[in-house]
């Protein structure tokens, strides 16, 4: 029999990062493997990335379960499928894996969605472990667990891991966003080898610039704050690889923007002016007519693109000719900055779903549990409640954060810089990176779309905040906000490996 006296032996051979790992792994799998099983309502979305990847709709009534019930299960093409792809998205790679793995070890008809939550969940377990290794090196046993217990009780969060049971590439963004992190963290503290890091890094930064259209501008800051990264070695080999890698970046975001297809170009920009421009706007008639826009087209105020009942069809000529191609995104950039307290309005607005981890209108259950339409889990749910619940929902409040975390790290950075330590210069800047990130994720919202579905366009802000407030606590915790962390030789070969040290 068990016997509790084990579990200090226990805990004294695993790493925290084990630890955290091997909890994460556990949780998750009784959230969305054991009944009742939870997953993630379809908003309507899931045609744009289903059909293309050989997959559809198999259910009579799944329109009835929109917003309201999760759905796992799913129909396989089985001879010719016309569908081409709306839209280009690295998510198609990971569906289509999952799918082959169903046609090996489930069925060749009906496609369980499980499949792809599962493997997201050994490639979110690998992050996990990255990270909290990345946020433990070389900290003392007792303070590593605390952290390991902290990044638990965060990341283990069914509000983040209820999306690997959904077709929402968020899913995608939350792996590769803590990766990526992990792997900057593990050059700077100088922990595995360095171009096995940078690798990683590089990859995950791919991987989530291309996994949604709102995310073209990450690549593009990825690259500009990664210059940083070509300086921690001497070797002119390395900073080659270095700096064509963070160009390779660029190019994805430069790409992913350009490959944006026209159709949800149209639906964002309607949004941006519907539900942002002119929705906030005092005259809206008289907004209108400075983007040069007829004023009978403040009737669309506050609609959306999808409303079954329009004053016009929105994807007419006529909206393309007199509407869509009188604005872009620089001509809505140029209004706000002349209407600050509107663009102040749009912001605050923005910040009170920016720290909701799910969107509150989309149901968790399987319409067969019996629940309510639109039920959602509080298993393992208290960070991603508490957060929502407790974070002032002011804009104001993520400048002062941002403010805060700035302050806390730019002693340790003047330092390094003074001394001349490329490698510890490293932390603030990959922090600045994130946040600048986040801020992205909710700047791109408003611009690009108003307030249309916030609460899921804002997920990478929310990421990213939960991210660097983690780390800093961290480092509060270890008392090596203000050090000198790692004997800065830059041009040593010889990689460090090595265990926790207490």
């Amino acid at each position: 029999m068990w016997n509790h006296r084990y579990l200090p032996m226990l805990l004294g051979k695993m790493s925290p990062a084990a630890f955290a790992a091997i909890m994460v792994f556990l949780i998750t799998v009784i959230a969305l493997f054991t009944p009742p099983y939870i997953g993630m309502a379809d908003n309507g979305d899931y045609f744009r990335i289903l059909y293309s990847n050989g997959l559809y709709f198999n259910d009579p009534n799944y329109t009835n379960h929109y917003l309201g019930y999760f759905v796992k299960n799913y129909g396989v093409y089985q001879f010719y499928n016309e569908n081409g792809a709306t839209l280009f998205s690295s998510q198609s790679m990971f569906i289509k894996a999952s799918l082959l793995i169903n046609l090996l070890f489930h069925d060749s008809q009906l496609y369980d969605i499980r499949f792809q939550a599962g493997m997201y969940l050994v490639l979110y377990v690998a992050a996990i472990y990255l990270l909290v290794e990345a946020l433990t090196w070389k900290m003392s046993k007792k303070r590593g667990y605390l952290i390991a217990l902290l990044s638990i009780f965060i990341l283990g969060d069914t509000g983040y891991t209820a999306y690997f049971n959904s077709f929402y590439s968020e899913s995608i963004v939350l792996i590769m966003t803590i990766f990526m992190v992990a792997a900057g963290i593990l050059l700077y503290r100088k922990r595995y080898n360095d171009y096995w890091m940078l690798a990683l890094f590089v990859v995950s930064a791919i991987f989530l610039t291309m996994s949604k259209q709102q995310n073209a501008p990450v690549g593009m800051i990825i690259a500009i704050f990664g210059v940083f990264f070509i300086y921690i070695r001497k070797t002119k080999s390395y900073r080659i690889i270095t700096a064509s890698l963070l160009i390779a970046v660029l190019g994805v975001g430069v790409g992913s923007y350009v490959l944006i297809p026209q159709g949800f170009v149209n639906i964002n920009k309607y949004h941006a002016m519907t539900r942002g421009v002119i929705m906030g706007s005092v005259d809206p008639e008289k907004t209108l007519e400075s983007f040069d826009i007829d004023k009978q087209f403040a009737v669309l105020g506050e609609t959306l693109y999808y409303d079954p009942y329009s004053a016009t069809a929105v994807d007419s000529e006529l909206m393309q000719e007199k509407f869509y191609n009188k604005y872009s995104v620089a001509s809505i950039l140029g209004y706000y900055f002349l209407h600050p307290e509107q663009a102040g309005k749009m912001l605050n607005l923005a910040a009170q779903d920016g720290f909701s981890i799910r969107p509150h209108a989309l149901g968790n259950y399987e319409a067969s549990t019996g629940k309510a339409f639109g039920s959602q889990t509080i298993f393992f749910s208290s960070y991603s409640l508490l957060k929502d619940w407790l974070a002032p929902k002011t804009f104001g409040f993520v400048v002062l954060w941002a403010l805060i975390i700035m302050g806390l790290y730019m002693p340790s950075f003047v330092k390094a810089i003074r001394l001349r330590q490329p490698r510890n210069v490293l932390r603030l800047p990959l922090i600045l990176m994130m946040i600048v990130i986040g801020l992205s994720g909710i700047f791109v919202s408003i611009v690009g779309a108003g307030d249309a579905d916030l609460a899921k366009h804002e997920f990478l802000f929310t990421l990213v905040f939960d991210l660097v407030s983690l780390l800093t606590i961290c480092d509060l915790i270890a008392k090596r906000l203000w050090i000198q962390e790692v004997e800065d030789i830059t041009d040593n070969k010889a990689m460090q490996g090595g265990v926790h040290h207490a």
